[in-house]
């Protein structure tokens, strides 16, 4: 009998795991009714493969979003970086001897220096994430202007044959009346994929992704256990501003141009996307994975209300609210609940995090583990 109780520890759901699990549920319940009731292009792999084409640098940012509310802050900033280095990087493209290693060079310079930055003011500092990085917003916004307040379209040529390369997927192809169509993935969606990759082992691996539970899930705790939490949280905003600046690139590879109006309202839709992933806005709890089904789901949910033909923009804006709503409450009740011990029989006792950390009455954390190591 001991050793049944153990197995069953052992296998009980930590809070990531969980919501990773409702959300990805959630998007396969929405794609396959949406099949089932209008099929057409619900029915057409390109269409789904498009979910990756055209979310690319919104699952970028979100991941640097999911970082830095796992640790319990926020960063409001990210859509303003990645329309700066969007349009810098069109007007580096449009001078003479310009490179694609020059732009990339740079996308990575402007992100990283706008991370290092706010993590210095909000974790050394000690200054409010939001305010630091809503001027971060502000200040980025207003850069973006300065470098060019005209739309640019740079057609220099290695640039122009990166954002045009596709790779083809025979596997999910159609035959359609002209002929086999092969189902493409665009160099974007592949970059995003390698960053939700990454952060996936450094969360899931590595001592700082292990800290980055311990802080979010408590602090004070965290820090009582020898973690350096500024040192932790300074990381998670200059990681943020660094994937900012690749989101920048890949947008640029998806849309072939700048504008001074682009990637409006991404730095919400991030944070819906990771909130509807799973990622707690109070820390502690999170998981890229979940960050990515997230904006498949706002994506799915935009889908479907153009395929109503509810064509006004504002019933895109009221279905994801409300969307977002939903899985507030959700998250609350069953993290509440498991908290309560209502549902343990079918979840198990609640842990916070992917290392399995337990945070129990706010203040005290299992001391038996290793510098927040698994269980």
């Amino acid at each position: 009998m001991k050793n049944a109780d153990t197995f069953l520890n052992k296998k009980k759901l930590t809070d990531t795991n969980l919501l990773l699990i409702i959300t990805i549920a959630i998007f396969i319940g929405i794609y396959g009714i949406s099949m089932l009731i209008w099929g057409g292009g619900f029915l057409n792999p390109q269409q789904f493969l498009n979910i990756f084409n055209t979310t690319g640098y919104l699952i970028i940012l979100a991941c640097g979003l999911t970082v830095v509310m796992i640790s319990g802050g926020i960063d409001i900033s990210v859509g303003g970086i990645t329309c700066l280095v969007t349009m810098v990087c069109a007007v580096y493209l449009e001078g003479t001897g310009a490179s694609v290693l020059g732009m990339i060079l740079i996308s990575l310079g402007v992100g990283l220096a706008f991370g290092l930055v706010q993590g210095f003011l909000t974790s050394y500092l000690e200054i409010q994430p939001f305010i630091v990085t809503l001027a971060g917003m502000f200040f980025a916004k207003g850069m973006t202007t300065i470098v060019s307040a005209m739309p640019r379209s740079p057609d220099n040529p290695a640039f122009v044959a990166l954002r045009d390369a596709t790779v083809e997927i025979p596997a999910l192809g159609t035959t359609t009346r002209g002929g086999f169509v092969a189902a493409e993935l665009e160099l974007e969606a592949f970059i995003a994929l390698g960053v939700v990759l990454i952060i996936f082992v450094v969360l899931k691996w590595t001592r700082f992704g292990r800290n980055l539970y311990a802080v979010g899930g408590n602090s004070q705790s965290a820090l009582m256990l020898g973690i350096n939490v500024k040192r932790t949280k300074f990381i998670a905003h200059a990681l943020s501003g660094l994937l900012a600046g690749v989101a920048g690139l890949a947008y640029l590879l998806n849309t072939g141009g700048a504008n001074p109006t682009n990637v409006q309202g991404a730095e919400m839709r991030a944070i819906a996307s990771a909130i509807i992933g799973g990622t707690l806005l109070t820390g502690g709890v999170g998981n890229v994975i979940g960050t990515m089904f997230g904006s498949f789901t706002l994506l799915t949910i935009s889908n479907i209300v153009r395929t109503a033909r509810l064509r006004d923009p504002w019933w895109q804006e009221i279905t994801v609210g409300a969307l977002l709503l939903i899985f507030i409450v959700m998250q609350s009740i069953i993290l509440s609940q498991r908290g309560k011990g209502g549902i343990r029989n079918l979840f198990g006792q609640r842990k916070s995090g992917a290392s399995g950390v337990a945070v129990n009455a706010g203040t005290n954390i299992d001391m038996n583990t290793d510098n927040n190591k698994e269980e």
